[in-house]
């Protein structure tokens, strides 16, 4: 059975010497980039390739970019083969933050047009807790070549500027509340939103535990933010398009597929003083 949106740890432990299963180690912090590494360097599942969030999953930035642009498709997909995967591999994808940058992965290899990939819920932790092995040992690693075709699953900053309040478009910010509100602002230089977003904490999509609340619930809530808008018209960001990944998962697990990503998000919109900005 092909995993899609979420794997168990259950689920995941018998995989650990399939040959037809690919796990990517996901960790990072965005305000220590080599974090990530040094962890999986201590201790990772067995068998896991590590993906850097700002390098593997993210293109060269630009003084007009997002902090985190797309890779080109050929350059990211050269790199999934180095690692091991081919169109016939079920790819699992975890980190240490509620799935804010395996959702990355997650979307990616399906903006390639790769659907066998899982997040596993509730993450390193939730694999430590249940006991599951870990290692230090760095796998073997067999290259193979991946081929993919971009979907129509992104929209970029021109869209999104020129359907401001169209009602074609409901933009939704995956920040913080403070951030999105523009009452502090960490990291990039300019704080606010985008005129007209709605704010939906990808945290929120969690229950206590770190795992992914369930369909029923994430549905209940996706569609009282929405108020009848259909998921084609939902457009996500974050600061940089990555934890806004995690909206889109949700939404999928509630079976409200067909939203897309904006993977320039706040880091780009607010790049430009032109655009505008809402705060509040």
């Amino acid at each position: 059975m092909p995993y899609r949106s979420l794997i168990q740890v259950d689920e995941l432990r018998p995989h650990l010497d399939d040959a037809s299963f690919v796990v990517f180690d996901c960790r990072h912090d965005l305000m220590r980039p080599d974090a990530g590494a040094q962890a999986y360097a201590q201790a990772h599942i067995p068998g896991a390739r590590f993906a850097h969030s700002d390098t593997d999953l993210s293109g060269p930035k630009t003084a007009r970019s997002g902090r985190h642009p797309l890779p080109e498709p050929a350059r990211f997909m050269a790199w999934l083969g180095s690692q091991g995967v081919d169109s016939s591999k079920q790819v699992i994808a975890y980190d240490h933050a509620g799935g804010a940058s395996a959702t990355r992965l997650w979307w990616m290899l399906r903006w390639l047009g790769h659907d066998n990939v899982a997040v596993l819920d509730g993450g390193w932790e939730g694999w430590v807790k249940a006991g599951a092995p870990t290692t230090a040992e760095q796998p073997a690693i067999k290259a193979t070549t991946f081929s993919g075709r971009p979907r129509d699953v992104s929209v970029d900053v021109g869209y999104v500027l020129s359907h401001l309040n169209q009602p074609s478009m409901v933009v939704i910010d995956a920040r913080a509340p403070e951030r999105y509100r523009g009452e502090t602002e960490p990291i990039d230089p300019v704080a606010g939103h985008i005129p007209g977003a709605l704010n939906r904490l990808y945290k929120d999509n969690l229950g206590t535990d770190g795992r992914f609340k369930s369909a029923q619930e994430l549905r209940a809530a996706f569609q009282a933010l929405l108020q009848k808008r259909a998921p084609e018209q939902v457009v996500h960001q974050c600061g940089s398009g990555v934890s806004a990944c995690h909206n889109i998962l949700a939404m999928e697990i509630a079976g409200l597929s067909g939203s897309r990503l904006y993977p320039g998000s706040w880091s780009e919109w607010c790049a430009d003083p032109a655009r505008p900005v809402a705060r509040g």
